[in-house]
Formats: structure tokens, C-alpha cells, sequence
């Protein structure tokens, strides 16, 4: 399927860039909440920034959809593990939103080993007008107190406060690649490479362990768990996808530990194709459930497929991400590029799907028309509120103007994380240590 040029139905205009320096910076999660008003992302320095949605306002029509720093903390710090002389990185793998319950709004967040849930509360009043406290907190002397006073509420300037509510720890001996809040908003799941929690969002002591697939032997061990994801409407069903490419859609009403998977979703290799790379390139990287809960999404090096929970043979759509890239896997398995993992995600209608690429290229895939984009999230080629322009990547012969030959892609640029505002059609790309926010301003609606 040739790029498509033809931009009516995906345009989207730069809105904000925010620009970082440090390793430390690099981002490593992008996650809108339910609503799409907070964007957070957490980075390499156990960092995470929440981003909140300017309010339309008369004077500046166009400022609606910016996203401004609303709260910076510090979620995870570098530890050691004494028993097995390990050093345990602060970088946030992954954030999860919670279904708001209430004013406040919660989150959680993980490294390799531990989990926090985070309420983020916003403070707009302080009392005032205390009987035993002076003006700075301190106890008075009861001899000096005459009269009684009813304390007030003053106004003063926002503030919002982060503070930790939970601390989730002790239950991977792995590294936790993907977390999941379930449908019932009273557990999530935590995967790591070989087996599967399910926690209590109010218990922090104990888990239980719903999959393990570790062998009696570890010189046995063919595969490893990937990432992992709860049906968005069924709390009893969840999905993880493995290193050989292969989905398990499980039900935990069939047994307590679902060591057995209801439903084995595998796309049969064609032998033609096969070589030394086949199996880390079938490795899946991501899976999604769209939001209606019928189809699932799955990224692997070179393709994003579309998966029909009713159908386990094969994808029912299969779009080429950079297949270019096919005869360059040799020097990508030198530079170690062939293990990146790249995330996939879908528009509020699950009628686009997005993925990241090399370069800084990003790609989306229409559905329904089957035309698809290449673009570019840099500050070189982005300036605020222009329109983006579709690149073409080139295989020798001929070579229009703006096309960008496949010999010199820079690989150090990739975008692994991707998210899509729920409803809207505005979606977060972190390049490396720079966060760009887009949005399209043409159609409200991707059809």
C-alpha cells in the first residue's frame, strides 16, 4: 500500500513544544487521563509531569487544546537491591490513570519494581482565624486567649499538591513492563516477563499472582511476557502479548491462576519469509483494545495489526509501519535498534490508528479508507500552529523533492510513545526529551 499524500482527513497543526536537555529528560510514558484535560508524562529520572488543557477564553479563541505544566514531581528514586546486587532505575515505565472519583484525580506509576498510586488535589482556600495557633502554625499560649473566633476560609493562589497514597512493592522478580486499572476501578494488574499480579487498589501487601509462565528450568524459557491489558468493559478478561508474537485473551472465571488462555491469537509465519531476524521481529512491543472492546492492536517491528477478538487465526488488518527497513535489519540487530519497543494507539472512534517510527517520523493508518501518513515531529520542521507536511522515505530509483532517502534515516531519533486524547483528535508524541502536543483543526471527527 503506497503513502498517501492526500492530508483533508489527517491534519494536524503543531501546538506546543516543550523542550528538555538531559538524559534524565529522555520521556518514557505519554498517558492522557479518562477525560483528555491532563496529560502526563513520565521520564529516565523517575519524573513525572502532568500537563493540564487551557480553557477556551474570549480573547484567544485558538488557545483551547494547549496544554500547560500544571504539577512536576518526583515519583520514583534510584534504589539498590542488597540480596542481589542490583541497581534499580527510577525511569517511570509506565502511568495509568484512574477513573476520577471525586475532585481529585489519581494515578499510578511504576518502575522496574515498585508501584505508586498518586492523588493530585488542587488547594485554592486556606483557613484562617485559628483560637490556639498563631498566624505561622504555632501553639499560643492559652493564658493569652481572651475571646473566641470563628475561623475562615481565604482565597489564595492555586496550589496543587501531589502526595502518595499507596506504595505498591515486593510483588515482581522481574521488571514490570505494563500495568492495567481493570473496568471495576477497584483492581489493576501488573505483567513483568514472566508473570501476571492483580492487586487491590486499596491492599498493599499482598497480590495475586493470575499468570506465570516461568519453567521449572529457565534454560526451558522460549518466551517471555511482553505487555499486558484489561478488556476496557469485561473486568474478568485480560489480554498479554509474548516475544513469539502471540496473543492470550485469558477469563479469570475459569480458574484462579489462568495459566490456560481462553483464546491463542497467532498469525502462522509464512516459511518464505523466514530468516535469522523472524523471531525478534514478531516479538509484539504493545497491545491495545480499542475502545468499544471488540478489536485489539498489536505493534511489532515492522507492522501494527488489527486483531477481531472473534477471529484467532489471523489480523484482520495488517498495516506496514517502515518495511524499508527489511533489508536493513542486519546493521539494526548490530546497533541493537531491532529490540526497540514501540507503542500503537487508537483515535476516540478506533478509526485511526497511530505508531511511532524512526527519524521521528510517526505513521496513522485510516481504517476505513486505508490511506495512510508519514509525519514528522521535530522542532526543525515544526513551528506553532503550522501544518504538518506528509515525508515520504524512498528506496533508490527516483526521488521527489521532500523525500528522505532510507539511507539516511537517523535511528537515535524514535518515537517508542504515542498516546491519543480519548475523544478529541489530539495526540502526544514524545521524540526522545521533547514532548510535541498536535491537533487537528480541520476535522473534529476522524472518519
Amino acid at each position: 500500500m503506497g503513502e498517501d499524500t492526500d492530508t483533508r482527513k489527517i491534519n494536524h497543526s503543531f501546538l506546543r513544544d516543550h523542550s528538555y536537555v538531559t538524559e534524565a529528560d529522555i520521556i518514557s510514558t505519554v498517558e492522557f487521563n479518562h477525560t483528555g484535560e491532563l496529560l502526563a508524562t513520565g521520564d529516565k529520572g523517575g519524573r513525572v509531569v502532568i500537563f493540564q488543557r487551557e480553557p477556551e477564553s474570549k480573547n484567544a479563541p485558538h488557545s483551547q487544546g494547549e496544554y500547560d505544566v500544571y504539577s512536576t514531581f518526583q515519583s520514583h528514586e534510584p534504589e539498590f537491591d542488597y540480596l542481589k546486587s542490583l541497581e534499580i532505575e527510577e525511569k517511570i515505565n509506565k502511568i495509568k490513570w484512574l477513573p476520577q472519583q471525586n475532585a481529585a484525580h489519581s494515578l499510578l506509576s511504576t518502575n522496574d519494581k515498585t508501584i505508586k498510586l498518586w492523588k493530585i488535589t488542587e488547594r485554592d482556600k486556606r483557613p484562617e482565624g485559628y483560637n490556639l495557633k498563631d498566624e505561622e502554625g504555632k501553639l499560643k499560649d492559652l493564658s493569652t486567649v481572651t475571646s473566641l473566633q470563628v475561623p475562615v476560609l481565604k482565597p489564595m493562589d492555586l496550589m496543587v499538591e501531589v502526595s502518595p497514597r499507596r506504595v505498591f512493592a515486593n510483588g515482581h522478580t522481574y521488571h514490570i513492563n505494563s500495568i492495567s486499572v481493570n473496568s471495576d476501578c477497584e483492581t489493576y494488574m501488573s505483567a513483568d516477563d514472566l508473570r501476571i499480579n492483580l492487586w487491590h487498589l486499596a491492599i498493599t501487601d499482598r497480590s495475586f499472582n493470575i499468570v506465570d509462565i516461568k519453567p521449572a528450568n529457565m534454560e526451558d524459557l522460549t518466551e517471555v511476557i511482553t505487555a499486558s491489558e484489561f478488556h476496557p468493559h469485561h473486568c474478568n478478561l485480560f489480554v498479554y502479548s509474548s516475544s513469539k508474537g502471540s496473543l492470550r485473551l485469558c477469563d479469570m472465571r475459569a480458574a484462579a491462576l489462568c495459566d490456560k488462555h481462553s483464546k491463542l491469537f497467532e498469525e502462522p509465519e509464512d516459511p518464505s519469509n523466514r530468516s535469522f531476524f523472524s523471531e525478534i521481529i514478531s516479538s509484539v512491543s504493545d497491545v491495545k483494545f480499542s475502545h468499544s472492546g471488540r478489536y485489539m492492536l498489536t505493534r511489532d517491528y515492522l507492522t501494527v495489526k488489527v486483531w477481531d477478538l472473534n477471529m484467532e487465526a489471523r489480523p484482520v488488518e495488517t498495516y506496514q509501519v517502515h518495511d524499508y527497513l527489511r533489508s536493513k535489519l542486519c546493521s539494526l540487530y548490530e546497533n541493537d535498534c531491532i529490540f526497540d519497543k514501540f507503542e500503537c494507539a487508537w483515535n476516540g472512534s478506533d478509526s485511526v490508528i497511530m505508531t511511532g517510527a524512526y527519524n521521528n517520523f510517526f505513521r496513522m493508518f485510516d481504517r476505513n479508507t486505508k490511506r495512510d501518513v508519514t509525519l514528522e515531529a521535530s522542532r526543525e520542521s515544526s513551528k506553532p500552529r503550522a501544518v504538518l507536511k506528509p515525508r515520504r522515505v524512498c528506496v533508490g530509483g527516483k526521488r521527489r523533492r521532500d523525500d528522505i532517502s532510507v539511507d539516511s534515516l537517523d535511528f537515535t531519533k524514535k518515537i517508542l510513545h504515542t498516546a491519543w486524547h480519548p475523544a478529541e483528535n489530539i495526540i502526544a508524541i514524545a521524540a526522545t526529551n521533547n514532548l510535541y502536543i498536535f491537533q487537528d483543526k480541520v476535522n473534529s471527527e476522524m472518519h
